[in-house]
């Protein structure tokens, strides 16, 4: 069988939001039995079809790096980190929903990885903000993907929808929310699937089919990240 050629995928996301629940379902479409804390990094890989059912469709593998630890790691954590981060072409920000600080703490997950900086927390500005331009030239295609969608409250899901929104504009990423436990959320034909494949595509097409990769811009024209829509209640 002739090699496959591939791209690299980082999910990232703060510890026991279900990063290795995810990656086992999206690679070997089961739900993880025993799932565990990940040290260092875990890798695991998906078959993914480019551009399914055109003339245009390729075989690709989609390598899924399992970061494990957490942004308030010590410095020599965060440095040894930064070398999964290297040759990246996507990635996959995964965030709690019934856990607000995970949502947060995805900006600075983001620039951790984009701008390669083991102390992410230098950027911040006075405001709460930050600030983009340090880090835009590092762009690569984006995923938001909210796990544990079953445990919100019916009352409460309106409210949680709402903010992942601004999660999902700021990174300029489309959003899918699921529960790890239950395959049917990501079923051949459901919007979430078509969102995955529609990811994939675009990090393959950034890969493989783009000129000059260091012209891309992964975030919107908004120079800085706002937690205002995240803070409140």
């Amino acid at each position: 069988m002739a090699s496959l050629d591939r791209v690299k995928v980082l999910v990232l996301g703060d510890s026991g939001v279900g990063k290795s629940s995810l990656v086992h379902l999206l690679c070997q479409n089961q739900v993880l039995g025993n799932p565990s804390w990940t040290v260092g990094c875990s890798v695991d890989v998906r078959v993914h079809d480019y551009k399914e059912g055109t003339p245009e469709e390729k075989t690709y593998y989609t390598e899924l790096w399992d970061v494990g630890g957490s942004v308030g790691s010590a410095s020599s954590v965060k440095s040894t980190r930064a070398v999964f981060y290297n040759s990246v072409n996507g990635i996959i920000l995964v965030h709690d929903l019934t856990n607000k600080k995970s949502s947060q703490n995805l900006y600075r997950w983001s620039l951790e990885a984009l701008s390669k900086d083991s102390s992410p927390t230098g950027i911040i500005v006075s405001n709460g903000d930050y600030d983009r331009e340090q880090f835009a030239e590092n762009s690569v295609p984006l995923l938001l993907i909210g796990t544990k969608f079953d445990q919100i409250p019916e009352n409460k899901r309106n409210d949680v929808l709402t903010r992942t929104a601004f999660l999902s504009e700021d990174f300029n990423a489309e959003e899918i929310n699921l529960d790890c436990t239950n395959p049917r959320y990501l079923a051949a034909g459901s919007s979430n699937a078509v969102k995955l494949s529609r990811f994939f595509d675009k990090v393959i097409e950034k890969r493989y089919f783009t000129r000059d990769s260091s012209q891309m811009q992964s975030f919107t024209d908004r120079r800085r990240f706002n937690f205002k829509s995240l803070h409140s209640d």
